[in-house]
């Protein structure tokens, strides 16, 4: 999955693959998804679960520091969150009816082009 990120330029040329700063929830609190996102020059913005925190701290010294968290940059993981929901209305998308990941893709692209199309223009 992570391989597959893509970030869209302003200007014009390819996207670029690596982004500056990635956020996520516990779930992807592992030291190898942050080390995959260090060996790629990517910051990072992960809380540390409640174990792996105890873990450290039950390790003393040799436990090592606690990672890096940016508690404003993660404030914004909000607006990721309200448009998974706001996607998750579509039933196909939120139920995945499709048994093919190319079609469950289309169904989630035409999900996203039909909720930025009913936006109102500003």
């Amino acid at each position: 999955m992570m391989d597959a990120v893509r970030v869209p330029r302003a200007g014009k040329g390819r996207p670029c693959t690596r982004p500056d700063r990635v956020l996520g929830d516990k779930a992807y609190s592992s030291r190898a998804i942050r080390a995959w996102w260090r060996r790629h020059g990517v910051t990072a913005t992960i809380p540390e679960r409640r174990d792996q925190q105890a873990n450290r701290l039950r390790r003393g010294s040799r436990g090592g520091r606690p990672p890096a968290f940016d508690t404003e940059a993660y404030k914004h993981r909000n607006d990721v969150e309200r448009c998974f929901n706001r996607i998750k209305e579509f039933r196909a998308v939120a139920t995945r009816f499709d048994k093919l990941a190319t079609r469950y893709r289309a169904g989630l692209e035409l999900a996203s082009l039909i909720l930025w199309l009913r936006q109102p223009a500003t």
